[in-house]
């Protein structure tokens, strides 16, 4: 199939819209201003539209050439892209790097490794999607996403699957001040907790069983989608629940929410990311190297 509208074609009829003339497009492409108006002319002709209309010196588009502009421009930025993105494939940069973050983690720490990186390399488009428990496993498990930070320990064991350890997660068992079980005996018990209302987190998983972990209650849960949610739920008195030591020091400090000890405190939670091994690309190194030595919290 033949297609009237060509690259040059575009290249053409944008330069002429910013320039304002014909001469001054064939300038800026080092072309004689005839070739300039073949191309024009030519266009049109295979279309069977007007592109330009006369005002004075100036070359103004009609609405059907600023239709083509518009769209054509896309084009001209797309075949940019995928120029780049070859020449980095091929020298062994991802163009596209997808990064899941578990939502125990808050995103910040992820940001300034970013702005590094596009120091580096800023042609690459980043993606980030917060998952929770198994949607973590899930992602990286269906290509979804070629690195995850912050999954436990749970994945089955796999030869296709690297982890690495990157930071133990405290647990604190916290309530609303205005709660109940503010004014009881500490240490608490499980019995005695069990009998309220726990937030939890649910697991962003597509197509497996979901995952609860930390949940002794025996009453309805309030399920939330992130951890800052569940945060937000328990500073509201609308449930209890186990809350990551690290994202609610503030939230201790300001008396938004109370940390109560209890006679069988959980253990710490070891939190590690994941890559698959056949990924030899350059971003998921960079990102390793770099998360190897980071204090997450």
């Amino acid at each position: 199939m033949k297609y009237p509208i060509t690259l040059d074609a575009l290249e053409v009829l944008d330069a002429i819209e910013r320039k304002g003339s014909f001469a001054a497009a064939a300038n800026e492409l080092f072309r004689v201003p005839s070739a300039i108006s073949y191309s024009i002319q030519k266009l049109e002709q295979d279309l069977d539209v007007v592109l330009f209309r006369k005002e004075g010196r100036k070359a103004v588009l009609t609405p059907a050439g600023k239709v083509l502009l518009e769209q054509g421009r896309e084009i001209l930025q797309a075949t940019e892209r995928l120029a780049m993105t070859t020449k980095k494939t091929h020298s062994g940069w991802e163009a596209v790097f997808n990064i899941a973050i578990d939502s125990i983690l808050d995103f910040e720490f992820i940001y300034p490794l970013i702005a590094q990186f596009y120091e580096i390399q800023p042609d690459i488009e980043i993606n980030l999607y917060e998952e929770v428990l198994g949607g973590t496993q899930e992602a990286l498990a269906s290509n979804r996403v070629d690195l995850v930070i912050g999954t436990g320990t749970e994945f089955l064991p796999s030869h296709s699957i690297k982890y690495q350890k990157i930071q133990e997660i405290e647990w604190t068992f916290a309530v609303a001040p205005e709660h109940e079980l503010t004014k009881t005996t500490s240490p608490l018990s499980r019995q005695l907790i069990e009998q309220y209302r726990f937030i939890v987190v649910r697991d962003s998983a597509r197509n497996q069983a979901p995952q609860s972990q930390r949940v002794f209650s025996k009453r309805p849960v309030l399920s939330v989608p992130s951890i800052t949610e569940k945060i937000q739920a328990q500073c509201l008195g609308l449930g209890v629940g186990f809350l990551p030591a690290h994202r609610i020091h503030d939230v201790l400090a300001q008396g938004l929410l109370i940390a109560l000890p209890l006679e069988e405190p959980i253990p710490p939670l070891a939190l590690c990311m994941a890559w698959k091994t056949n990924n030899k690309g350059k971003v998921l190194r960079w990102f390793i190297e770099q998360l190897s030595q980071h204090n997450f919290v």
